[in-house]
């Protein structure tokens, strides 16, 4: 992560040595784009973790499908296209979920998902992106977090192919 902070920073020195004004004016609209998306993010972090308050780590476990994978699976995946949670949070939940017997494949699937899905955000998203490309990035997201899910699974010894 520090070597990518460097890599912005010096990536910004040298635009800023190369066109001063055109610098000053990306990071001011970067600024006023941050400041408008903040308070979006802060309510949708806030009501997410309220309801992580309520909701005990082995009901969450039962939930994401106990013995059964394939309905865990899918369960998780749907959770975690709905849910919005930091990654700070979302990895010390898994650890827990993991401890209440919540199996990798649909742990897999579930911090994937919470990753690179976001229905509660499509109204932000498409503010920016519009609707087509919000809805294929979704879309591809999904896929490709049951796909992870699925290796993770065969890796693992969760699934099998025969």
């Amino acid at each position: 992560m520090i070597v990518l902070y460097g890599i912005t920073g010096i990536l910004l020195a040298l635009s800023f040595a190369l066109n001063r004004t055109r610098t000053v004016k990306a990071l001011r609209l970067a600024a006023e784009k941050f400041l408008k998306i903040v308070p979006a993010f802060l309510v949708i972090t806030a009501l997410t973790a309220v309801s992580l308050y309520f909701i005990p780590a082995e009901k969450a476990a039962r939930f994401l499908g106990g013995d059964n994978l394939p309905a865990g699976v899918i369960s998780a995946s749907v959770l975690g296209s709905i849910s919005f949670i930091p990654g700070f949070i979302v990895f010390p939940l898994t650890g827990l979920l993991r401890q209440h017997g919540t199996s990798l494949t649909v742990l897999s699937a579930f911090t994937t998902t919470l990753m690179m899905v976001g229905i509660i955000t499509i109204p932000l998203e498409k503010e920016y992106l519009g609707m087509k490309l919000t809805i294929a990035r979704n879309a591809a997201g999904f896929v490709t977090a049951l796909a992870v899910a699925a290796v993770t699974g065969l890796v693992f010894g969760e699934l099998h192919l025969w």
